[in-house]
Formats: structure tokens, C-alpha cells, sequence
């Protein structure tokens, strides 16, 4: 009997209501031809939520999502909506709640897709970012005292504990063994004298049970030169929360577009529900036009059927996005004219001819 995945669909806001169908369709695509079943129940999350009822997402919703195999959502946040609150009150809520503690951001120039790096081709871009997604710079641990007088003042405390760098860094390094066995650690310890460099020592003790796996450290202004500068030298790229969230974005730009990056914000143990989002944002200045690029959504639903155990469908999807990128049809991010549904057709064609 074939397998029946259970997932939560979030829209969000912005151009979320365009990009998530549009990968919801290939997920169902897929569904249908390597045969196993999808059923959804949608949620209308976000800050467009936030403004009629006070809140991102209801009393007990973590409850009913806790339910779903897989929460596939799109990207939250609008202008007129405090830019401080759609992390705090649903992103960094589900992804700790969840145990989400991997956020694996993929990095690879699609072919047909020329990358701003005027050298560099589709073998030189191809690596993870491996981001912590529960702790560090981002556990929100402050305080903010007398704000308006002149002895006003504002902390931001960084968090790293054994239990949380060992496990992405096991994670990491299982992922490298999958690759091209290289791992390397995006650091700053030569300044934060604690926090990182406790980071890097507990990392350095996981490396010696990967003895297989090439482990090196990187300080992160040098990474960030690299990635434009020597991308291809990169495999797993493991880093802290707030590193990973520039670097990825700084990947999605050698790609060319953020507009193709995908994510999954994972608990690998399957304790609770995965979530998948593009890693870019809601995008409110061209939602509702038909323009906006739904590769990023779309790959973000091959990481979904790859971590619910479809890799072949999960590989198809990739495949697929890669023969409707090269016949150089693109959306206007990256001077393309071509629709939403245009891409998203292209994708299907391509699915189903595999």
C-alpha cells in the first residue's frame, strides 16, 4: 500500500498565495507519478492574520500542526505589520516549538541561468549551508532599559549549548558523507572569545568521529569573500544561526536570484513536522502580479518529499526545475519575462516526461 503524507499548506502573506500552489501542483505531480498519496489542509497564517485577529496564528495552532507529516508554507511579513513580530511570533515559534534545529539551505546555479560571478558555472556552485536554527544569536534573550534616557541601554545574549552545536554538527558532517565529504565550520571565535569558540571546540570533537569527512574552519568575512570569490571550494558550509541567515542569502545571490533559493527548517529525528519555505520574502510589491518566481517554493518542495522519504520523487522535482531553467525562459528577477505560471508549467511538462 503506497504512503499517504499528511501536509499543513501555510500560504502566508505577500506573494505566497501565488508561489505555494504553484508547488503544491508539482508536489501533486510528483505524487501521482511515483506513487504515493498527498492530502492537505490549508491555514491562513501570517501577518494578514495578525491584522484582523491580533495574533499570527491562533490558541493551539502548534497543537494541529503537531498533527501533519509536513508544513509547507510561504513567507510571512507585510508593510504595514511590525517587522520585529513575524519572526518572534511564527517563524522562531514553530521552528523551536518543532525542534527544528537544522535549517538546510541548498546553493546551485541551475543550468540556463547565468550567475553574477561572470566566471562560474553550474559545477563551481553546488553546496548546503547548514544553518543552526534554534540557538545562538537568535533566541531573542534580552533587554531593552530606559530606551529614550542617555544612560539607555539594550542586550541581546547569545546562547550556545553542547547539545545544540553537536547536533547539527553530526548532521552536517552524516550530509558531507552523502556529498563530496567536506565540511567546513563558518566562525568568528577570533573575536567572540566564548560563545564561538566553545562553538568551534565542540565542533572540532564531532569532526573526529567523521575521520572520512575534510573538516576545516573558516572565519566568516573570509567565507563571504569566498563564496563570490571561490564558491566552488564549498560542500557543507556549518554555521550559526545569524551567519547562516546572511550567507544563504549571499548564496541565493550567486545564484542569481533569491528567488531560487528553497529551505527546509527540519527536525531529522521526525518528532514533530518539518517546515519548508523558499528563503526569500513576501515580496508585497509584486504580489498579486503573476510574476514572482516560484523555483524557490518548488525546491523547497523536492527538500519536503526528500525528508518525508521520496528522494526519487524529491530528485525528479530538481531535475525537472533544471530542464525548464535551461531553455533560459526565466521570471522577471532575473530579466525574464516569463509568469508564475509559466515556470510552474514548464516544471510540470518537465516532471512528467522524466
Amino acid at each position: 500500500m503506497s504512503k499517504n503524507y499528511k501536509i499543513a499548506v501555510v500560504n502566508g502573506d505577500g506573494i505566497g498565495s501565488e508561489i505555494v500552489p504553484a508547488g503544491m501542483e508539482v508536489v501533486n505531480a510528483a505524487a501521482k507519478k511515483y506513487g504515493f498519496g498527498i492530502s492537505t489542509e490549508s491555514f491562513p497564517y501570517g501577518a494578514g492574520y495578525y491584522k484582523k485577529h491580533g495574533a499570527f496564528m491562533p490558541e493551539g495552532a502548534l497543537e494541529s500542526l503537531k498533527a501533519f507529516d509536513a508544513i509547507f508554507f510561504g513567507a510571512v511579513g507585510l508593510p504595514e505589520v511590525d517587522d520585529t513580530l513575524p519572526a518572534r511570533d511564527f517563524t522562531f515559534k514553530v521552528r523551536t516549538s518543532f525542534e527544528q534545529y537544522v535549517n538546510y539551505r541548498p546553493v546551485k546555479l541551475f543550468p540556463g541561468v547565468v550567475s553574477p560571478l561572470r566566471n562560474k558555472t553550474e559545477k563551481d556552485i553546488d553546496f548546503v549551508v547548514i544553518r543552526e536554527n534554534n540557538e545562538v544569536e537568535f533566541v531573542q534573550s534580552g533587554k531593552i532599559l530606559y530606551p529614550d534616557k542617555k544612560e539607555g541601554l539594550a542586550i541581546d545574549t547569545t546562547i550556545v549549548t553542547r547539545l545544540g552545536v553537536e547536533r547539527i554538527a553530526h548532521f552536517a558532517f552524516k550530509l558531507a558523507r552523502k556529498r563530496n565529504k567536506k565540511v567546513t565550520n563558518v566562525t568568528k571565535s577570533n573575536t567572540l572569545i566564548h560563545s564561538l569558540k566553545y562553538w568551534d571546540k565542540v565542533i572540532a570533537e564531532v569532526a573526529t568521529q567523521y575521520p572520512d569527512v575534510t573538516f576545516n574552519k573558516m572565519y566568516i568575512d573570509n567565507a563571504s569573500a569566498n563564496f563570490v570569490l571561490h564558491p566552488e571550494i564549498f560542500d557543507v558550509v556549518l554555521t550559526t544561526n545569524l551567519f547562516g541567515d546572511i550567507l544563504s542569502d549571499l548564496g541565493g545571490a550567486i545564484m542569481g536570484s533569491l528567488g531560487f533559493g528553497g529551505s527546509g527548517n527540519i527536525n531529522p529525528e521526525k518528532d514533530f513536522p518539518s517546515m519548508f519555505e523558499p528563503i526569500h520574502g513576501s515580496a508585497p510589491d509584486i504580489a498579486g502580479k503573476g510574476i514572482a518566481n516560484p523555483i524557490g517554493q518548488i525546491w523547497s518542495a523536492a527538500i519536503m518529499l526528500e525528508h518525508l522519504g521520496e528522494i526519487e520523487a524529491a530528485n525528479a522535482i530538481v531535475k525537472a526545475i533544471g530542464m525548464a531553467t535551461s531553455k533560459g525562459e526565466l521570471t522577471k528577477d532575473v530579466g525574464g519575462s516569463a509568469s508564475t505560471t509559466d515556470i510552474k508549467d514548464r516544471v510540470l511538462v518537465a516532471l512528467n516526461s522524466l
